[in-house]
């Protein structure tokens, strides 16, 4: 079973950039496929980019060409690097795990706001 905690996230005009980190501990000898999920009150949550233990990337298509994910096995971090922000990109930010063993559920951070004004 995995903890995620999130940092990294704050308000920055449009334009800027931010970076995001999300830090696994538990019971976890290395992570598995992770990613990050945004949110904005009252609408559905999106993936929005996601990382496979090989380092094979997926990517929202609003992201594309500014967002970029990565990995350090060592340190079982997952980072977001957003680049070129806008602020449609406001919201909260939650970590993800894809379950670690079959019979329980995937792992979420509690969030990070990204708030990105105009």
């Amino acid at each position: 079973q995995v903890q995620l905690e999130e940092s990294g996230g704050g308000l920055v005009q449009a334009g800027g950039s931010l970076s995001l980190s999300c830090v696994a501990s538990g019971s976890i000898f290395s992570i598995p496929t992770m990613g990050w999920y945004r949110q904005v009150s009252g609408k559905q949550r999106e993936l929005v980019a996601t990382i496979t233990v090989g380092g094979s990337t997926t990517y929202v298509d609003s992201v594309k060409g500014r967002f970029t994910i990565s990995r350090d096995n060592a340190k079982k971090t997952v980072y977001l690097q957003m680049n070129s922000l806008k602020p449609e990109d406001t919201a909260v930010y939650y970590c993800w795990s894809v379950r670690t063993h079959i019979s329980e559920p995937d792992s979420w951070g509690l969030g990070t706001q990204v708030t990105v004004s105009s």
